[in-house]
């Protein structure tokens, strides 16, 4: 005869000089011979002092074939029933059910992020619970964290991310907080407090990473606007990084620390040239945060010479460190070539050079030179082929300008290095009339220079190697634009209203801000590990929800979020995380038990 029982175990372990219990249900089973056979059930997890009410229940599982009822213990066995646990839930364990995978260790993380920067609190008190029975701060961390991990739009966002992520469990909310209005209606809140939420990440960072923010770094690049745009002023037709010259788009400038941390940014109009940008820019920062010795770090064509000699004035106490075109080097070539080189790194000399209150850095990079001769020579054999193969068939001349024409587009600035014999008007195309040519003395000259860049600054007692590394760093701020972009999804913008518009970058930099974080804490706990490399990998903890029909037709429910597996949990370890404790269980009726099941559409 076989004999069932079933019961709670308990296993301890020691975590970080602290005893954790873990619990969970084990079948005995005597079998012939009065040998006893055990197995696991259902892990359950652990279960803090806070879940104990909700446990303090014993369940009566149905047995259909004997007709009978086995008392099945919620508590463990070194651990006496209490008094108090009268109440009983009969379930029929046949008929288990697992209800609802969706990814939650990425989710977690983002909201952990949230909580680190203390965005929680700054947004319930910016965004007050009116009458509403979501809390609008709720509504941001959606947001921001949905930017994060899969950026959308907002009715992406509603229609089917919410659905797939377990952020209603850890936000303690319904598909309420993802109703689509009310992720539009959150978006109108959120511009009054830019400014407020600038200075709360500024102390925050500097708090948890001691960042500093005297060495910034400005750039610029446009995201295009997707449809007519005519009630957004900004949205104008102007130079497109993107490409996308056939539709309108705003500027947007932003300020960044060399390790990433930004500062502040603006949205401007989409025609704003680099050289209009900075000037307002910089009495902006002056005006929020006062008057300090920051040095400005920033491309060449971005500040004019008159901004540059405001700069130099001794009562603005404004320091830059700009690019320079290399014609500059050619304009003082007599004077670099009586001067030595010195060594800052490996393959890296430089040459300084004085002019007044100015100094000129004159950088030579191995690496760069290889790469960027690298770059030149491929595409000067594309274009050549090209125009080789033109020859060969010889079409019709406006065929010929249209192929020649997008020859150059694509070889950029190694087509002049090309000098070309087009037919005239109503000639025809020959041989003769259609020729090409290398032009090699221009092609080295210009490789004698391959490697070589100019900076230019009133620095003027600072160490050329400091100089050289600091300028380096710029690559952090096109980092920061290539995760709005690509990352974050800042591009295309769909809204057409200007505070949506603007609205909806302010949540692309929001994400921008968990992105950063997470990377500092890798920075010093993981190195080598990416962002998004972290957030895939704790993808893969998913939550689901465990379902018992009970014999009065309600349902015992546990949620309860996968077990990390071994590369996972030395993720969290080195980050120094820890999960949550597992969700307790809720009884749900039966009707409620069916809407949980969303029909197909």
């Amino acid at each position: 005869m076989l004999r069932e029982t079933m019961f709670l175990r308990s296993h301890k372990r020691i975590k970080d000089g602290k005893q954790h219990r873990y619990f969970s249900i084990e079948e005995s089973r005597r079998v012939g011979g009065g040998k006893s056979v055990q197995r696991r059930v259902l892990y359950l997890g652990e279960i803090n002092d806070s879940q104990q009410a909700a446990w303090r229940k014993s369940l009566e599982v149905f047995d259909e074939a004997d007709h009978r009822y086995t008392t099945l213990s919620l508590f463990p066995e070194d651990r006496e029933i209490p008094r108090d646990a009268v109440d009983s839930l009969q379930v029929k364990l046949s008929e288990m059910q697992l209800r609802r995978p969706r990814a939650f260790g990425n989710c977690w993380l983002g909201c952990e992020l949230w909580r680190h920067l203390r965005l929680d609190e700054f947004w319930r008190r910016k965004l007050p619970l009116g009458r509403e029975a979501v809390r609008w701060a709720q509504v941001v961390e959606l947001l921001a964290v949905n930017r994060l991990i899969d950026p959308g739009s907002e009715f992406r966002l509603h229609r089917q991310w919410f659905e797939r992520s377990a952020m209603d469990e850890l936000l303690g909310a319904d598909f309420a907080v993802a109703a689509k209005d009310r992720l539009y209606r959150c978006l109108d809140r959120l511009l009054e407090h830019r400014q407020e939420l600038f200075t709360h990440l500024r102390q925050r960072w500097q708090d948890l990473f001691d960042a500093r923010f005297d060495l910034l770094l400005y750039d610029l690049t446009s995201t295009y606007v997707e449809g007519e745009a005519e009630q957004i002023p900004k949205a104008r037709r102007g130079y497109s990084r993107d490409k996308r010259f056939d539709c309108k788009q705003v500027v947007i400038a932003l300020v960044v620390t060399p390790q990433g941390f930004p500062l502040a940014y603006e949205v401007m109009a989409g025609n704003t040239s680099d050289r209009n940008s900075l000037r307002g820019f910089l009495e902006k920062i002056e005006a929020r945060y006062g008057k300090a010795r920051r040095v400005w770090m920033m491309d060449r064509g971005i500040p004019s010479e008159e901004l540059l000699a405001e700069m130099r004035a001794p009562e603005r106490e404004m320091f830059y460190l700009v690019g320079t075109p290399r014609g500059k080097i050619r304009q003082y070539e007599k004077q670099w070539l009586a001067l030595p080189w010195s060594k800052v790194r490996d393959s890296v000399e430089v040459k300084l050079f004085a002019d007044g209150s100015e100094m000129y850095v004159l950088a030579k990079s191995e690496g760069r030179r290889a790469k960027e001769t690298a770059i030149r020579r491929r595409k000067l054999a594309r274009l050549l082929w090209k125009l080789r193969a033109m020859r060969r068939s010889l079409p019709e001349r406006d065929a010929l300008l249209m192929r020649i024409g997008a020859a150059k587009s694509e070889a950029g600035r190694a087509f002049g290095f090309v000098r070309l014999t087009l037919p005239k008007a109503k000639e025809e195309v020959t041989r003769l009339s259609f020729q090409f040519r290398l032009d090699k003395k221009k092609l080295e000259a210009a490789e004698l220079l391959d490697g070589h860049y100019l900076l230019r600054t009133n620095l003027t007692g600072e160490d050329p190697a400091v100089l050289w590394d600091r300028y380096i760093q710029l690559t952090q701020i096109e980092e920061a634009f290539k995760c709005l972009k690509s990352e974050l999804g800042i591009r295309p913008i769909g809204h057409q209203t200007a505070a949506r518009v603007e609205a909806h970058i302010l949540v692309a930099f929001l994400g921008y801000c968990l992105m950063v974080t997470l990377k500092q804490r890798l920075r010093a706990h993981a190195p080598g590990l990416t962002p998004r490399a972290v957030l895939d990998k704790l993808a893969a903890i998913e939550m689901l929800e465990v379902w018992f029909p009970t014999t009065d037709g309600r349902w015992w429910v546990m949620p309860r979020y996968t077990q990390p597996e071994a590369e996972q949990r030395l993720l969290l370890h080195k980050l120094k995380l820890h999960l949550p404790a597992q969700p307790p269980p809720r009884i749900k009726a039966a009707a409620q038990s069916e809407e949980a099941i969303p029909m197909a559409l």
